[in-house]
């Protein structure tokens, strides 16, 4: 019994942290501006985070980081992604937060 909530409080504690790093890399999105082009669940100027995820799902992440910080255009349309003034760091964390948008 002491076994079986010694893991269920490991198993809290790491839904936790993870709740907590989404929460982070959410506002980290929010601070950078994304929201303004993007939302998790629909299409504004940019496809929808969900729908990025879905296209990405087995993506090379340097290369999405690329994509992140340079910008782009013809991938979802006619509308080019301008480039953003991120990290790399920061662009990882979008990327890795991004594609968990399932």
């Amino acid at each position: 019994m002491k076994a079986i909530c010694i893991t269920m409080m490991v198993a809290a504690g790491v839904m936790m942290a993870a709740q907590a790093q989404a929460a982070d890399e959410s506002a980290l999105a929010k601070q950078k501006n994304c929201f303004s082009c993007h939302q998790v669940d629909k299409k504004v100027v940019g496809p929808a985070y969900r729908e990025v995820a879905a296209r990405y799902k087995t993506a090379d992440i340097p290369r999405l980081v690329e994509k992140i910080k340079k910008g782009g255009s013809g991938v979802w349309g006619p509308v080019p992604m301008a480039p953003n003034n991120v990290t790399d760091d920061e662009a990882k964390r979008l990327v890795t937060w991004i594609l968990s948008q399932k």
